[in-house]
């Protein structure tokens, strides 16, 4: 059992670092990292050249923690994605650069995705 979960940690630290040796934000395509917990989902729009975070959404947010969307599922993520790009646009940005980081794409992550693509914005 302890080997298994082990194995587990120790894959999920080496995709992570993986995708994001490659990746870096600048003001003007900053990094869009998505962190996905047991219970909620948090997207944020980094800068990684300043150290800052531009803009941040997460299901435990007071706007979205009042209705359905406050869960780590596909609707939320959905809700997430549209948010996030609305908050792009105010600030002038197109374009972004992905960070999964240690998750798989697909399911949640690629719903996320694809609203925010449908938002406007390009990654």
């Amino acid at each position: 059992m302890q080997t298994s979960l082990i194995k587990q940690q120790v894959t999920r630290k080496r995709r992570a670092m993986r995708v994001r040796s490659a990746i870096t934000g600048s003001v003007q395509k900053p990094r869009m990292c998505v962190v996905k917990s047991n219970k909620h989902i948090q997207v944020q729009l980094i800068d990684d050249e300043n150290g800052r975070t531009l803009a941040s959404i997460s299901t435990q947010s007071k706007e979205l923690k009042k209705g359905e969307c406050c869960k780590r599922n596909k609707a939320s993520a959905k809700i997430l994605g549209e948010k996030i790009a609305g908050q792009a646009k105010n600030l002038g940005i197109e374009r972004v650069v992905f960070d999964r980081g240690p998750f798989k794409y697909h399911g949640i992550l690629a719903e996320l995705a694809d609203a925010a693509r449908a938002g406007g914005l390009q990654f």
